[in-house]
């Protein structure tokens, strides 16, 4: 009987074990996948006049857009710092995506750098 719950218990172990390994080897495979997917840029933005009105309004809009981690703008540097899912939406669409708020005529994209994530 204690050889049968020993036997038992060993097997229960190793199961868990492999189990674990696994499941940790996946995440990291899907955190790697998922980092690859993302990239950084950043847009100097003109027609901004302030940080409150405009530069909130287009990290607002941008951060509720599908496919966007996060977005930062800063009215004092006429800078927008954005994190997105390349699968998902492309620099020229987020360009795009601020060129269009407001009357449509107000923001421009006038330059894209990449940065390191």
């Amino acid at each position: 009987m204690k050889r049968s719950i020993t036997t038992f218990a060993c097997a229960a172990i190793l199961a868990f074990t492999v189990s674990c390994k696994q499941s940790t080897e996946k995440t990291k495979t899907e955190q790697t996948t998922q980092k690859q997917r993302l990239k950084k840029i950043a847009l100097q933005i003109e027609g901004m006049t302030c940080q409150i009105g405009c530069a909130k309004t287009i990290e607002s809009r941008l951060s509720k857009t599908p496919g966007i981690e996060s977005a930062a703008v800063s009215f004092e540097k006429r800078l927008g710092e954005i994190i997105f899912d390349t699968n998902q939406i492309s620099e020229s669409e987020i360009s795009e995506k601020i060129s269009s708020i407001g009357d449509g005529n107000t923001y421009l994209v006038v330059a894209i750098n990449n940065l390191e994530l």
